[in-house]
């Protein structure tokens, strides 16, 4: 199994519409993506760094896919479409990773 992060850096006046990004791009990841092997999607919201300072990130979204080659055939099959979305709730350049769950 692996989960890839999507991770969307917290700075100084960047933008991210929560409302938009829950109740529209979750729901047509989940959409497209489920058929494709999308097992999971969890979204968290950073609140703080350790010490109260400010996170690091403003959200991260982790996608559980079965295998790596299943996450490439979301992206081949619908990635235009999430990636063209992702303009339409913030102005920052999100940070992507797959991981390998090893527990």
């Amino acid at each position: 199994m692996i989960i890839v992060s999507v991770m969307y850096p917290a700075s100084e006046g960047s933008r991210f519409d929560m409302e938009y990004y829950l109740g529209t791009h979750v729901p047509l990841v989940n959409a497209r993506w489920s058929p494709c092997g999308l097992r999971e999607a969890k979204v968290l919201r950073g609140s703080a760094a350790p010490g109260g300072g400010m996170p690091t990130y403003s959200l991260m979204a982790l996608l559980s896919f079965e295998s790596a080659q299943d996450f490439q055939r979301a992206l081949d099959q619908h990635g235009k479409e999430i990636l063209a979305d992702i303009p339409n709730f913030t102005n920052v350049q999100p940070v992507v990773q797959i991981n390998e769950v090893m527990i």
